[in-house]
């Protein structure tokens, strides 16, 4: 964590941190001291719309805000999940988009958000406004992922 105050005290930059980080714990003294201007985390990995609702309020006290994490091997439901909190925090900044990642997804996944002028638009479709096809899913079998993981095998979390 010391790099991160040597970063702000010779920058006047925008700093965004966060894209793996699980916990308000894994954030909090970057966000408490300031050293960040943007706290990057995902709600697909910090416990869901409620674990990033709670990363988010912590920061507005600082005056940190948020820029999650949009990567693009993140489902519609994730991204969907993401954009309706993106929608009620006071303290947003900018959502990360690079498009869904593959035409499994789009298969699978039918949604409303749709991306106008730079902007992701949440349709009026009720829950996410997400919908799951199983069919389309039966022709995609799950792949174990060999991406770091934030969890060792007894549970306990790790950074990547």
């Amino acid at each position: 964590m010391p790099t991160f105050r040597e970063m702000r005290n010779h920058t006047t930059t925008p700093l965004a941190i966060g894209e793996i980080y699980n916990t308000i714990w894994d954030c909090k003294e970057m966000i408490q001291n300031q050293w960040i201007d943007y706290i990057r985390t995902a709600t697909t990995h910090a416990g869901g719309i409620t674990g990033v609702r709670r990363i988010a309020e912590f920061a507005a006290i600082f005056h940190v805000r948020i820029a999650p994490h949009g990567a693009p091997d993140l489902s519609p439901i994730c991204f969907a999940a993401q954009s309706h909190l993106d929608l009620w925090v006071p303290n947003f900044g900018i959502q990360e988009f690079v498009g869904f990642g593959n035409e499994a997804s789009n298969e699978v996944f039918s949604h409303d958000l749709t991306l106008k002028d730079g902007m992701i638009h949440v349709g009026d479709s009720p829950g996410l406004g997400v919908d799951f096809n199983e069919e389309a899913a039966a022709k995609y079998p799950y792949k174990r992922s060999y991406l770091p993981v934030s969890r060792l095998e007894d549970g306990t979390l790790w950074s990547w």
